[in-house]
């Protein structure tokens, strides 16, 4: 299994280009009834034009939260949660929708909704996901990044209801050389000369790893305990807790069991780690999987005005998916790392999932800048720094945000 190294320090950002680029930035609904999954599959007003979204794109739809509101709750509200699509909304019959499971299977499936929910045990479980290319807009501080120009609100914690993955596997039986579990989307994306589905895959083994209160993989059709909007995968989404949010497929119709990793664009080829764009280094690099430790300040907004001797900060961070991972610590300077101020965990600590957090950081008339860094129960750091990749993806660097001394 490839797993998600961190990023280390190659290639780092002055200090002027990067408050100037945090300078710019700091400027810059319940359940559904059945029928609007097949006739309302354009987004939500509700929870696109509220005001808290920062829309990138329209059609298809990429938004993420404003800061300042994404760490009201532990539980992020589905109008709060960032949407990354490839393509727009797909329109699914539910009434007559199946998921497919097929390959390296003793006995094929093809399943109902219905039969979903009346066949497997239903299970919920409280996952962060973050999409591959949060805080990608800090990647341009060394060089231009192409992608949806995530700020550092392209994450959102959830309670996820379904079955389990596993489950379904187990039923349709697999075979000996089983290895890797694809997933296709019903979204129809134009690529090259042909469409194309969104695509993922993961490996069996950790499909099948299930432990208490966290599953592997889901495949779900609740966030929140209501129903999936069509922005959020409805009817049916797959859920792998600790990856990267493309491996989570939104309107899932099908699942092929392999030997390898899916052929998909998304796999083969995108959603890799990659400097120069060679022929050879996209074939020899691996896809990426588990996210890395990170930290983010949502509270003051960049280019705040400090007055008093100490200011109130606050913000999410959430550790690497590895096995048993979970924040241990989270600090913020407020002298561009020379010293530092411990803060206090808010929530609830756990696998796969954010932890908020707040602190009273001592300020004097020579703050610029607040820095906060993160560290896991493996031990493991944030690093200061971020390496530069093509895509933009995984940047996990201190993150830094300007602020003016009253």
């Amino acid at each position: 299994m490839h797993t998600t190294p961190h990023l280390n320090a190659s290639a780092s950002f002055t200090r002027s280009n990067r408050r100037e680029f945090l300078c710019k930035a700091g400027n810059a609904s319940a359940g559904l009834a059945v029928s609007q999954w097949l006739f309302g599959n354009s987004s939500s007003a509700a929870e696109h034009n509220s005001g808290n979204m920062v829309v990138h794109t329209t059609s298809p739809l990429n938004s993420e939260p404003k800061l300042a509101v994404l760490t009201n709750s532990w539980i992020t509200p589905v109008e709060s949660f960032y949407v990354r699509s490839h393509a727009p909304n797909p329109k699914i019959n539910p009434s007559s929708f199946r998921l497919t499971v097929e390959g390296l299977v003793d006995k094929p499936l093809s399943i109902s909704l219905a039969e979903l929910s009346g066949t497997f045990d239903s299970t919920s479980v409280v996952s962060t996901m973050t999409c591959a290319g949060n805080r990608r807009s800090e990647h341009s501080l060394v060089k231009p990044v192409g992608g949806v120009p995530w700020k550092a609100g392209a994450i959102g914690n959830a309670r996820w209801s379904g079955v389990r993955l596993s489950e379904v596997l187990k039923k349709a039986g697999l075979k000996e050389n089983a290895k890797h579990v694809w997933f296709e989307g019903l979204d129809e994306i134009s690529k090259g000369r042909g469409i194309i589905p969104f695509g993922a895959s993961i490996p069996v083994s950790k499909a099948m790893t299930d432990k208490e209160g966290m599953p592997g993989a889901l495949l779900t059709t609740k966030m929140n305990d209501q129903l999936l909007t069509p922005d959020h995968g409805a009817p049916l989404r797959g859920v792998v807790p600790g990856y990267i949010g493309a491996r989570s497929v939104k309107w899932l119709g099908k699942i092929v069991v392999s030997d390898r990793p899916s052929p998909n664009h998304y796999v083969a080829t995108a959603y890799k780690l990659v400097r120069e764009g060679t022929p050879i280094e996209w074939a020899e690099s691996g896809p990426l999987y588990r996210f890395p430790l990170n930290s983010v300040i949502c509270s003051p907004e960049p280019n705040a005005t400090v007055t008093a001797d100490k200011v109130a900060v606050s913000g999410y961070a959430y550790p690497s998916g590895q096995p048993g991972s979970t924040i241990a610590k989270v600090e913020v300077s407020a002298d561009e790392g020379r010293s530092w101020t411990t803060a206090k965990i808010t929530s609830p600590v756990r696998e796969h999932c954010w932890a908020l957090w707040k602190a009273d950081v001592k300020v004097s008339s020579s703050t610029s800048e607040l820095t906060v860094r993160a560290t896991d129960s493996r031990g493991d750091t944030q690093p200061a720094e971020a390496t530069w990749n093509l895509k933009g993806y995984m940047f996990n660097g201190w993150y830094h945000i300007p602020v003016n001394a009253g």
